[in-house]
């Protein structure tokens, strides 16, 4: 199962809005030992599943082996025939799982269909792990929402930028290359027009800057670049800006119903959607008290009908805080490096606390050095 996760992995930059699937067909030889006759992975929306591709490669010996596999196999006809219909063709004896697949089309169907056929299922092994490797799309079927994480970088004493806004660069250059896993593992990056003014930021996934094992997950480069989310209330955002060179790729969502604008954005390419709320204040930053709220929920709701799994926040506090404070975040990512910025920077997040009990807890995952920057990990517990 180690292997089949490790094998899954590899499409962690290319499966879309599918799962991250590996697959490992082993058969016991005849002297007691066992050997691998067959290991794949899901690599692209549309291209065969793990245990199909798998189970070609293990041609007719699969049939008496077992097979391990990182996800349910899928019992409905989508893009590609049922996985457990292909297994269950191939004769394997056993098939051993790691994680159960929310997705209602499959939900236990896998399942039933292997068991009726009178094949063993062995469930939750390393489920964690399988967890991890699919969060999002795990959280998307059972939620309704992609998995949110926010990704900020601060000083020792908690500032993300100057008060001018300037911010470049905090952290170094081994923090900064880490970040762009995170980008390269989400279907979607929102940031704020405030962000954009001050940045003139691509936010796209770069791959050069992985790892050497990572970059082997790229294809041959062949990556899905993340959708770009602007909030941007007022349509503010420069046509001229460097995130719009990859118009295609943006989504621009606004209060504003200015068809003038509106169409300034879609002659280039750009998708624009209005979504808002009444409210007394925007959450972009800007300083028109007046006009509508995003609806930063019904923004979530929509990227997940549009099979984002995973949603990586890159903005300042107004706008990290908004969604933290409306109970949207799940994970936060912070990078910290050992510098001072002094007392009138901007902080992590913009939070209406004014007692003890109203501040916000969260669940550390992890801490990791990335040279002289250190990166927390942490969950953002559900409010009861």
């Amino acid at each position: 199962m180690k292997m089949a996760l490790r094998l899954a992995a590899h499409g962690m930059f290319t499966t879309g809005t599918n799962p991250r699937v590996g697959c490992v067909i082993v058969k016991e030889g005849p002297n007691g030992e066992f050997y691998v006759i067959g290991q794949a992975y899901h690599q692209r929306v549309g291209e065969k599943h793990a245990e199909a591709l798998a189970l070609e490669i293990a041609g007719d010996c699969a049939k008496g082996a077992t097979a391990y596999v990182t996800l349910e196999p899928c019992s409905h006809v989508g893009k590609n025939p049922p996985c457990a219909d292909a297994l269950i063709n191939a004769g394997v004896q056993t098939v051993v799982v790691c994680s159960d697949d929310p997705n209602p089309l499959v939900n236990g169907k896998g399942y039933q269909k292997l068991e009726q056929a009178g094949i063993e299922v062995i469930r939750g092994v390393l489920k964690k792990k399988g967890e991890e490797l699919n969060r999002g799309f795990i959280h998307r079927m059972q939620n309704g929402s992609p998995w949110i994480r926010s990704k900020s970088a601060q000083s020792l004493d908690g500032r993300t930028a100057m008060a001018s806004g300037e911010s470049y660069w905090i952290t170094g250059e081994k923090a900064r290359a880490d970040v762009q896993y995170w980008r390269g593992r989400s279907g979607a990056i929102i940031t704020s027009i405030e962000t954009v003014f001050q940045d003139d930021c691509r936010l796209n996934f770069r791959p050069g800057f992985l790892t050497s094992k990572k970059q082997k997950w790229c294809l041959n480069n062949s990556v899905n670049q993340p959708l770009r989310v602007i909030v941007d209330s007022q349509l503010r955002t420069p046509v001229e800006a460097k995130i719009l060179q990859q118009a295609e790729q943006v989504l621009i969502v606004t209060a504003s119903e200015n068809q003038t604008l509106i169409s300034q954005y879609e002659s280039i390419g750009v998708q624009v959607i209005t979504m808002c709320r009444s409210k007394n204040e925007t959450v972009d930053g800007s300083k028109d008290r007046g006009r509508n709220q995003i609806d930063l929920q019904k923004l979530c709701g929509y990227l997940s009908q549009q099979g984002i799994n995973e949603v990586l926040i890159e903005s300042g506090p107004t706008l990290s805080g908004a969604f933290l404070s409306a109970g949207l975040i799940n994970e936060i990512i912070v990078y910290t490096a050992p510098v001072l910025m002094g007392s009138k920077g901007r902080p992590l997040f913009e939070l209406n606390v004014e007692e003890m009990s109203e501040r916000h807890h969260i669940d550390v995952i992890s801490n990791k050095w990335f040279g002289r920057d250190q990166r927390l990990r942490a969950l953002i517990p559900k409010k009861v």
